[in-house]
């Protein structure tokens, strides 16, 4: 058994497909962007920010002294707005004092999840490719982390392979709906799926829905409104991609209050409390209309729009997200099959910078991804124009 400095270093460096890019090659690509003055489609965040009006409540919260610790479940307000939002858009009914918790973003969220309930004897499957930050949890916490891949143009899971990936020792099954770094919604199908499998093995659910509004064309189905599934899953969510204001760090999670007490007993020993004057700000913005909600996704898919017409004049294979801030494409028809060395190329070549797909993975399961790139499209429109102009150039370049 690897010693627990062992397991701290190997989460740390999430092993790729090309044998140890894991999360370095963001910083490695966000620095060729910055050296070029490339264009940086690489990583996940908006070029600018959300609503004025939540950012004064910030401001107001501040100057009203709202600058010491959070209570470590986070304050009042907040969790009420939680709950309402879970009510007001899906129907489930949580309690917010026993069964949501504010975390540190999402990312604390998933961490203090598994950590929670992953032990070395466990398993804890995924789908791949996946989130760089599961792989790494995972393997701090000692567990086993299994995978069920997700392959073009459908990035939906083989039914039967997903139930072959269930054992007796899968503690939790971690889904990403609307999936990173596909863009994929998952069917019904798939979903219903999952909960059987795992009411049928008593594993949890951990269900990470960052991107719950940021679906085109299809609305959200979260695991938990499914029937056999809210007493095992913790749903999972954050103001960071909602709201565009992802250097904020407010996420949270919901669920049964037993599983929630878990999970903030470890939370108190990670952060134990998150951003105080943002915290009532995020509470307002969760309260607002339908039309707020219609207009964040309508703008988003503009903008999917506008890079997946340029990649495909690019010369891509292009593969729609349903929702997400990412968009996939395939560099084969362009001749290349070695996505990641693209990736260090095109700052320099053309100007625009993304990322491997194949470092979503394990290096087994990196094999039917080599060719693909993802690109974010939560830019300003006249940048992601600009990009699309620069990437017109490349078929002529390679």
């Amino acid at each position: 058994m690897s010693t627990p400095w062992q397991r701290t270093a190997e989460g740390a460096n999430l092993l790729s497909a090309d044998g140890g890019l894991g999360v370095t090659i963001f910083e490695e690509i966000t620095n060729l962007a910055g050296s070029t003055g490339a264009i940086n489609l690489g990583q996940g965040f908006p070029d600018q920010d959300g609503p004025e009006e939540i950012k004064d409540r910030v401001r107001q919260a501040v100057l009203d002294g709202a600058n010491q610790y959070a209570p470590g479940k986070g304050i009042a307000s907040l969790r009420e707005a939680i709950a309402r939002h879970q009510s007001r858009f899906y129907g489930l009914q949580v309690d917010p004092e026993q069964e949501v918790l504010v975390t540190t973003g999402a990312t604390e969220a998933i961490a203090a999840s598994i950590l929670a309930f992953a032990s070395p004897d466990d398993e804890v499957l995924t789908f791949e490719p996946f989130y760089d930050s599961y792989g790494a949890m995972i393997r701090l916490s000692g567990a086993r982390h299994t995978t069920v891949g997700l392959s073009a143009p459908g990035f939906q899971p083989d039914l039967a392979e997903l139930e072959a990936a269930f054992t007796a020792r899968t503690r939790i099954v971690l889904l990403n709906n609307p999936h990173n770094p596909s863009g994929a919604v998952f069917s019904q199908q798939v979903l219903e799926k999952i909960v059987e499998l795992a009411n049928r093995h008593d594993a949890l659910i951990i269900s990470d829905e960052v991107y719950e509004h940021l679906t085109f064309g299809i609305a959200h189905q979260p695991i938990a409104a499914l029937p056999g599934a809210a007493e095992r899953t913790i749903t999972i969510s954050s103001a960071g991609k909602t709201f565009s204001f992802t250097g904020w760090k407010i996420g949270w999670a919901s669920g049964p209050a037993e599983l929630i007490a878990a999970v903030r007993t470890v939370k108190q020993f990670l952060s134990y409390s998150s951003g105080t004057p943002f915290q009532a700000a995020i509470g307002w913005g969760l309260d607002q209309g339908d039309d707020f909600y219609q207009g964040i996704a309508t703008a988003l898919q503009e903008k999917r729009d506008v890079l997946a017409a340029g990649l495909q004049q690019a010369g891509f294979a292009v593969y729609l997200p349903q929702g997400s801030y990412f968009v996939n494409a395939d560099a084969a028809p362009l001749g290349v099959h070695d996505a990641a060395a693209l990736a260090r190329r095109l700052p320099e070549l053309i100007g625009v910078a993304a990322i491997p797909i194949s470092v979503f993975c394990h290096p087994e399961g990196a094999k039917r991804h080599q060719s693909l790139l993802r690109f974010a499209f939560c830019k300003r429109l006249p940048v992601l124009h600009e990009a699309s102009e620069r990437l017109s150039t490349l078929r002529d370049l390679l």
